[in-house]
């Protein structure tokens, strides 16, 4: 949880992994924590696996192990130990007692990363928030890291003595999520605010979520590229685990289609930590407000089954699971042969977001998608009521239009709402 003073020099870690009960993901689950360290800039120069029935109470991994793991971080000059798993208080005091180096765990390492991606004032509240969470009932462990480091800044400095310092310190992080609560209460009001409007304006909402890397902001940019071209408003990508976080929604304006919200939530990854997943509630509610979800999986990992069962596990839990869902089987340029793509195959969409491949094939699956409950209507609009024409090409698939002596005359898709809106008008 705590930052590496100079940048300038990677840190050494050793990760730290217990199969349990034969898990049949347990090696995907550690290449991930390896891809972790990476996007949090560590060397990772070892690692250590064993196979347990249960975790010992005690080490998370059994006391021979420690021993074991105690001397490939002598023998590697590491700094810096990672479990894969979240530790229990006790643990992580123990371990990092023994080891006499930095030990985090699994959620340690991601509320790090989390909180150097953090953009906005309210991602970053969130983060901080999610972190203080962590650290209450691991008070004593994180004195042991804090002795390895040579202090750090924050209440946690203060140099004290016994239980009185750890009181100290319970209190003083209590007071700062108190505090943490109250703004954020305030800035998930105006966020009610603001996504009500756009609720109100008739636009439909939809939302990308995948696993983390799997290509959401590259879908993002180029449906920006191809459909707007003015649109200046790119987001960041990179090649890394939760390279962003900050929900991102922007109006996508396609020609002969209606304008939809487009929106880019962070990505999910396994055993997400639970504080993380509360505290980004409000920003994953673009989801759970969504008209429909696109859900992104890099099509070529060999893992991407087990990524979409974690992306529907989330969105389950979030409250989203009764939204309609289009699968974006994105980076299949990597699996077939570009000659083929894209392809449709039910709900599934087989495209490459970075090539621009399927671009038009997605656009119409989401139009299906979104209207699949409207009808075409022929509408004739008296000029004096030219903001009807307006409200018509935002919030239908306008079809034709024609300015007649009697007005104008409108051909286009409506739903239930807008037909019984501009019944009147309707031929």
């Amino acid at each position: 949880m705590f930052e590496n003073e100079n940048k300038d020099t990677k840190r050494k870690a050793v990760l730290v992994g217990a199969c349990l009960n034969n898990d049949p993901d347990f090696e995907v689950s550690m290449q991930e924590l390896d891809g972790l360290a990476q996007a949090e800039d560590l060397e990772v120069v070892g690692d250590i696996t064993q196979n347990l029935d249960s975790q010992d109470s005690a080490y998370y991994i059994g006391s021979g192990k420690v021993k074991e793991l105690k001397a490939i971080v002598w023998e590697m000059e590491a700094d810096l130990v990672i479990v894969n798993n979240q530790l229990s208080p006790s643990q992580l005091a123990n371990l990092a007692h023994d080891l006499e180096v930095e030990v985090i765990d699994r959620t340690n390492l991601i509320l790090n990363i989390f909180a150097d991606r953090a953009r906005s004032k309210e991602a970053k509240m969130q983060v901080d928030y999610a972190k203080l969470q962590y650290m209450l009932p691991r008070l004593v462990g994180l004195r042991q890291n804090l002795s390895r480091q040579g202090g750090t800044g924050g209440s946690m400095s203060n140099k004290g003595s016994g239980e009185t310092q750890i009181e100290l310190d319970r209190r003083h992080i209590e007071k700062q999520m108190s505090e943490l609560r109250k703004q954020l209460r305030e800035i998930s009001q105006n966020r009610d605010t603001q996504r009500h409007k756009r609720q109100t304006s008739g636009i439909p909402q939809v939302a990308l979520v995948g696993y983390t890397n799997a290509g959401k902001s590259t879908l993002l940019n180029k449906m920006l590229k191809t459909y707007c071209p003015d649109e200046e408003k790119e987001v960041m990508v990179k090649d890394m685990l939760f390279a962003t976080l900050d929900t991102t929604v922007r109006k996508i304006t396609p020609p002969d289609h209606r304008d939809f919200l487009l929106s880019d939530t962070v990505g999910f990854i396994n055993d997400l930590p639970h504080d993380l997943v509360n505290a980004f509630r409000s920003t994953l509610e673009e989801a759970v407000n969504a008209d429909l979800i696109l859900d992104v999986i890099d099509y070529s990992d060999v893992n991407y089954q087990m990524h979409m069962d974690v992306t529907a596990k989330t969105l389950k839990d979030l409250g989203a699971g009764h939204i309609p869902v289009l699968y974006v089987m994105n980076k299949s340029d990597r699996k077939y042969p570009i000659s083929d793509l894209p392809i449709e195959r039910g709900d599934k969409i087989y495209i490459s977001a970075e090539m621009g491949i399927g671009m038009d094939l997605l656009l119409q699956k989401i139009d299906e998608k979104l209207f699949s409950g409207f009808l075409t209507m022929d509408l004739i609009i008296p000029y004096t009521m030219g903001g009807i024409e307006h409200a018509l090409q935002e919030r239908a698939r306008v079809i034709s239009t024609k300015y007649e002596d009697d007005g104008i005359h409108i051909t286009a898709d409506l739903n239930e709402e807008m037909i019984k809106r501009y019944k009147e008008y309707i031929q």
